[in-house]
């Protein structure tokens, strides 16, 4: 069951069964999805690992992000580090994602990362969602809001965690 609630500070709150799953600051346009689980058929591991600040579990990838230009169908706003968006590395030849993964993406300048601008950023993402394999320095991949791309992203380096 999905509710939604109007607060006095002008913030949009989406419940998924007494979860809260996403909030908009209606002011500045700006939004967090807290877990893309709730609605995202392609993704296999909960956001909400990602929470845990130096775990072993997590890759670290640094990579030139880019948000796709609003007059080419991306983002009408920027984002702020932290966004956890889906992360597509292949399509089926029906343009179908195969799988989408759990990654947060980290910034720390600007402020707001605004649509068309690159920027270096890391990305972290959960070591069980079977993505070493696509992981080499060059390497593009697409960056979806549910099913619709808003961006994409490119390797530069990495580092796996230690044991």
């Amino acid at each position: 069951m999905f509710t939604k609630e109007l607060t006095e500070d002008n913030e949009l709150l989406l419940y998924q069964n007494g979860q809260l799953i996403y909030k908009r600051w209606l002011n500045t346009g700006q939004s967090k999805v807290f877990d893309v689980m709730a609605y995202d058929k392609y993704t296999y591991s909960s956001i909400t690992d990602l929470d845990i600040e130096n775990s072993k579990h997590l890759i670290k990838v640094n990579a030139v992000f880019r948000l796709t230009p609003t007059k080419e169908g991306g983002r009408k706003s920027g984002i702020i580090s932290g966004y956890r968006p889906n992360h597509v590395f292949e399509y089926r030849e029906n343009g179908e994602m195969v799988e989408a993964f759990m990654g947060d993406i980290q910034f720390d300048h600007p402020k707001v990362l605004e649509p068309g601008v690159a920027q270096m950023v890391v990305v972290r993402f959960l070591l069980a969602q079977r993505i070493e394999r696509f992981l080499e320095p060059g390497r593009e991949w697409f960056i979806h809001e549910a099913p619709t791309k808003v961006g994409t992203a490119r390797i530069i380096d990495f580092q796996l965690p230690r044991s």
